[in-house]
């Protein structure tokens, strides 16, 4: 079987290639006309010579994921189902913005983690993605948005919040970065990736591995009872352990960690839940995004109201804490955070 050429970071290209018997600036040039040309036609490669565009074509796969479907919300979003080379399905999201188009980026096929407010979790893990599906998507989708929307439009920004846990996949999502972030490559500055994580503590304590991007923790609860309701994963890596681990994430200067929280209609929008989030995090490291809880066919759990909403953010603010709460996006073609799942169950999107 073929090795897939996106699976390769410069540096790993750059060594297989010399250890071939061609020039270590041939995979610069490789990279030029997959990243920047987004040519994925081998042999239109015009100035690479004829010997390594034979070899690349007899060594390497360059199978890119196939959009089966498309759907477009009233608010701009974009969701895509994407067809990988083994069958396997995943989605991808476009959340549009002033000034930025963000890609949310899937990590896994399903997800093993079980949070009982998320859509993919109902799903499971069927297995990881490798970095080629990964980086795979981004240029996928790239190419899609050239040839059917504009030839201009880009993709700025990058957050690991579609399917799966990205720190389950550490490899794979840490080497799709560094292409992402490679100039040589995609090029996306640092703070243009977020990484979101709901808290595995022992691959959080590699994050000095990582390279230096956004980092965002599903915290969803202060309190332990709530939290290991709605996470499973918090009965075995407790609060207080995932923010030991937290310790030891490596921040730039001026670099805060975000704690994304869904706000569930009676669940953890309470003044005691405002008390322990206080207790819990420490105002200059933090940032709270209140994620309204976005409501998906076979759900118990509700969104609060906009007051309650609204209540509970400028409650944060008053007591010095910088909070935001995320608009609601591609809710109606089940797009929004925690509604994605690759099956054909809602016949009135896939029509």
């Amino acid at each position: 079987m073929k090795k897939h050429l996106l699976n390769y970071n410069l540096t790993d290209l750059q060594s297989e290639l010399v250890t071939a018997g061609f020039s270590k600036f041939s995979s610069k040039q490789v990279f030029d006309w997959l990243y920047k040309k987004r040519n994925f036609n081998i042999d239109s490669w015009s100035n690479i010579s004829k010997k390594l565009r034979e070899y690349l074509l007899n060594s390497y796969s360059l199978h890119l994921p196939q959009v089966i479907w498309h759907g477009l919300s009233v608010d701009g979003t974009r969701k895509f189902l994407l067809k990988l080379e083994d069958g396997n399905t995943i989605e991808t999201v476009l959340i549009p913005a002033r000034n930025r188009l963000t890609q949310c980026i899937s990590s896994q096929v399903g997800c093993a983690i079980g949070c009982t407010f998320c859509h993919t979790g109902t799903q499971g893990l069927t297995r990881n993605l490798e970095t080629s599906e990964i980086v795979g998507q981004y240029l996928g989708i790239s190419n899609w948005l050239k040839e059917n929307v504009h030839e201009e439009e880009k993709i700025t920004n990058m957050v690991y919040m579609g399917q799966g846990e990205p720190l389950h996949n550490f490899d794979n999502v840490k080497k799709a970065t560094e292409n992402f972030l490679d100039d040589n490559a995609a090029g996306l500055g640092q703070r243009r990736i977020t990484l979101s994580t709901s808290g595995l503590v022992a691959k959080i304590k590699k994050l000095d591995e990582f390279p230096p991007v956004n980092i965002a923790i599903s915290l969803h609860s202060a309190r332990n009872d709530i939290r290991s309701e709605l996470m499973p994963i918090n009965r075995a890596q407790n609060l207080e352990m995932l923010f030991e681990a937290i310790k030891s994430i490596p921040l730039k200067a001026h670099r805060r960690i975000t704690y994304e929280y869904l706000l569930i209609k009676d669940k953890n929008d309470s003044p005691q839940d405002i008390d322990a989030l206080c207790s819990l995090l420490n105002r200059k490291e933090s940032k709270i995004n209140l994620i309204p809880f976005n409501e998906y066919p076979e759900s118990h759990y509700k969104q609060p109201s906009k007051e309650k909403i609204l209540w509970f953010m400028q409650e944060l603010n008053s007591r010095g804490y910088t909070c935001t709460v995320r608009q609601t996006k591609g809710d109606d073609i089940l797009a929004a955070c925690g509604q994605l799942k690759t099956e054909y169950e809602n016949l009135n999107l896939w029509n």
